[in-house]
């Protein structure tokens, strides 16, 4: 684990505390971080959406698998 120091402005932490269910200030801010990191992952895999190629049949997919028989 880091320790960092950064200025944030206290309306600003304050707004977080009241929206976010966090028992300090660290939480609350790890909490907003790891909830920016999720969402931006979800818009890049949205983002691929009707760019991937299939090259493999959905039976193959379902049947092809031999560790399943």
């Amino acid at each position: 684990m880091s320790r960092i120091t950064i200025t944030i402005p206290n309306e600003l932490i304050d707004e977080l505390l009241q929206v976010v269910d966090a028992k300090s200030k660290t939480e609350a801010v790890t909490n907003a971080i790891k909830n920016e990191i999720k969402q931006r992952k979800k818009e890049k895999i949205k983002s691929l959406a009707g760019n991937l190629d299939f090259v493999i049949e959905a039976d193959e997919l379902r049947h092809g698998d031999k560790r399943f028989g």
